[in-house]
């Protein structure tokens, strides 16, 4: 496991075959709990080759100096991350600040 949050990884080896490739990730946050999102490949077996890119955001806590992943959700496809960024979007152009507006209740 990893100490570092730098050091966290998707990338995982099966029998000499690299079944998960990390593309890159971004570090959302850091800390005693951790949130990183992946963008990765799955080696596909019986096409001998890599899918197309996917998605993970996992967060991890910190336990006696190491990351332990506490939960994950992996975005199925580039039209899921679509509409999850749209969605986003759309909630923060709402409530910019983060709060509900109240301008409507008016």
């Amino acid at each position: 496991m990893a100490s570092k949050v730098e050091e966290l990884t998707i990338t995982y080896e099966e029998d000499g075959v690299e079944v998960v490739k990390e593309l890159d990730k971004a570090i959302l946050s850091k800390g005693s709990w951790a949130t990183v999102i992946f963008r990765y490949q799955q080696w596909e077996k019986a096409k001998s080759a890599y899918g197309p890119d996917r998605y993970s955001i996992r967060r991890y806590r910190k336990i006696d100096d190491e990351y332990r992943q506490q939960a994950k959700f992996n975005i199925s496809s580039k039209d899921q991350a679509t509409k999850i960024i749209d969605a986003l979007e759309k909630w923060i152009k709402i409530a910019p600040d983060g709060a509900a507006e109240e301008q409507d209740q008016e």
